[in-house]
């Protein structure tokens, strides 16, 4: 991070947020933007003078604040100073807190997931712990925005928590020294099949890139590598520098990376490698899904316009804009998107147009018709309109309703704190496995929960009610619809003993993590994850690697998803 003029601080990043110049308006605008400006303040005046009741200007000024930038693209936010932390935790991967996910269940917050070694595990607070008090306020009731506003604090200072703990008839109090909470950009590095690395990268903070090289060559220097996995699924991006330097670790000195293009020419900039590669020719793969966005895709992008990594997964979210942050009076901020990106092939890979809004409020996608095709570096095919298509492209994985209505409504969740209630160990994260002991005592456990759930063939059924009560056709049916619900009930029934992997699945993950945490998890994840287990099938076949990047398979001209999630994530406590 550098200071130029005006003390604007200038960081070009393509996932959460960013520093850089105030695009100045254009001078034909200049009195529209003032005369606007005096009339909103005549509106304020106004209102704090003769509104029936009293009014909070600076609230009344945020919500019209949020909602003008409502009406560009979701990257564009105001930041009051209340939430000028959460916004450093996502470009440093740091904030001063208790180190430990919370989530809301019911009336209360509960202790999702302490971080290892921070101070949450070191007052002995454990996943499952219920918040009833935080400095002498209760809780009950108390949102997750609430609660993790209080529990974070500049690092040294306490905080005191009144807990409930199931098993345990009164509730506790622990007093809890913050600290500064690191966020490692990589939870986990290992061996995978015969001497393949594997790094989970799961954001690109301050210092991804550092990490990342000092992982992949401490991997090195421990095994003769055949070939090195990158897994991006599931990160959102983040600091633009940092996917370029990791893009060199295996590219050379003085590659065109990514480029930004701009309404004015200050925004337009290439990005090219700066350092020695560390190393030019192991196979690389990266894992990617639809989650992996911004500097994901950069990195993904890049190294396959390339050729110098294969691409797993389900094509990327598509964000290819550029914010930067911009300081505003009274320690206030305000993220502006001001460029798209545009990797080493010319594609721009953002996947929503939201420069032309629609005339209900929606934005357009990218159509079929307008998807153009571009050329990696040795003339392999690839295109625009949105994100990136992997080379080899994989079915995401889908868990049925019974499974998500176990674990949304958490079922599974509890029942894992009381396992580790009653089992204080277990094996080792790669070798615990759920056997039939541990899921028939969940089966008890489930007995008398109700984890109703609608299956799409019941929702299909519910709809052709409706259209036959509407058409007065239902009389004729009813003896074929009650019928069908009945055999759908009764299916239903059948639902745990078919879905019992899944259910097993979600049950040796959530234990596991009550006593490995987030890296145990990872490693148990990795034991039975197809898309690893194609990762290496391709590092292991030289052939087909080889003739991916040799451009031999044709990779088909890919659907852009219907619907595209925001990439951004709240801060977690």
């Amino acid at each position: 991070m550098k200071k130029i003029k005006g003390f604007i601080l200038l960081i070009f990043i393509c996932g959460s947020v960013g520093a850089g110049v105030m695009a100045q308006a254009p001078n034909q605008q200049g009195f529209e933007i003032m005369k606007n400006l005096d009339i909103y303040s005549n509106v304020i005046k106004e209102l704090n003078q003769d509104y029936v009741d009293e009014i909070n200007p600076g609230e009344l000024t945020q919500t019209g604040i949020e909602a003008m930038l409502e009406s560009l693209d979701p990257y564009t936010n105001f930041i009051p100073e209340s939430q000028i932390e959460d916004y450093k935790f996502i470009t440093t991967g740091q904030y001063g807190g208790i180190g430990s996910l919370i989530h809301q269940q019911g009336d209360y917050i509960v202790i999702s997931e302490p971080y290892e070694n921070s101070p949450a595990v070191k007052a002995g607070l454990k996943a499952g712990d219920k918040i009833l008090e935080v400095n002498g306020k209760e809780a009950k009731g108390k949102t997750y925005e609430d609660v993790s506003s209080i529990l974070k604090g500049q690092a040294g200072t306490t905080v005191n928590v009144l807990i409930q703990r199931d098993g345990e008839t009164k509730p506790f109090e622990k007093t809890i020294t913050r600290e500064n909470i690191k966020i490692d950009n990589i939870p986990y590095a290992g061996i995978v099949g015969q001497n393949i690395g594997y790094i989970k990268l799961t954001g690109f903070t301050q210092n991804a890139a550092k990490e990342l090289k000092q992982s992949f060559v401490k991997l090195k220097e421990g095994a003769e590598l055949k070939g090195a996995i990158i897994d991006l699924r599931g990160n959102g991006g983040g600091l633009l520098n940092e996917a370029v330097d990791i893009a060199n670790i295996f590219v050379e000195r003085g590659q065109e990376i990514v480029s930004t293009k701009g309404k004015m020419a200050a925004k337009n900039r290439t990005h090219y490698t700066m350092n020695p590669p560390v190393d030019l020719n192991i196979p690389v793969v990266i894992l990617v899904d639809r989650s992996s966005a911004s500097a994901s895709e950069i990195l993904a992008g890049s190294l396959q316009d390339l050729d110098r990594a294969v691409i797993i997964g389900q094509r990327t979210f598509g964000k290819g804009l550029v914010q930067n942050v911009v300081p505003l009076s009274y320690n206030a901020q305000m993220k502006i998107t001001v460029a798209k990106y545009y990797i080493l092939s010319g594609r721009c890979i953002q996947a929503i147009d939201y420069e032309h809004k629609k005339k209900d409020g929606s934005f357009g996608k990218v159509p079929d018709s307008l998807i153009r095709a571009f050329k990696t570096k040795i003339g392999r095919t690839v295109y625009d309109g949105g994100g990136i298509s992997p080379d080899l492209i994989t079915k995401p994985r889908k868990f049925s309703n019974l499974a998500m209505a176990l674990y949304g409504k958490y079922f599974i969740f509890n029942f894992a704190t009381d396992f580790a209630r009653k089992y204080p160990s277990i094996i080792q994260a790669d070798k615990f496995e759920i056997n039939d002991t541990i899921y028939n005592s969940f089966l008890e456990y489930i007995q008398d929960k109700d984890y109703s759930y609608k299956t799409k063939s019941e929702q299909a059924l519910e709809d052709l009610k409706n259209i036959a009560l509407k058409e007065n056709y239902f009389d004729a049916i009813k003896d074929e619809y009650d019928h069908l619900k009945i055999r759908m009930e009764k299916d239903k029934q059948e639902d745990l003993k078919k879905y019992r992997s899944q259910i097993k699945e979600l049950l040796k993950l959530e234990i596991i993590t009550r006593y490995y945490y987030q890296k145990g998890k990872i490693i148990a994840a990795l034991q039975h994850d197809p898309e690893l287990q194609d990762a290496i099938a391709t590092i292991n076949d030289t052939e087909k690697y080889s003739a991916i990047l040799a451009g031999k398979y044709v990779q088909p001209k890919p659907e852009i998803p219907e619907k595209v999630e925001d990439d951004e994530e709240s801060p977690v406590e």
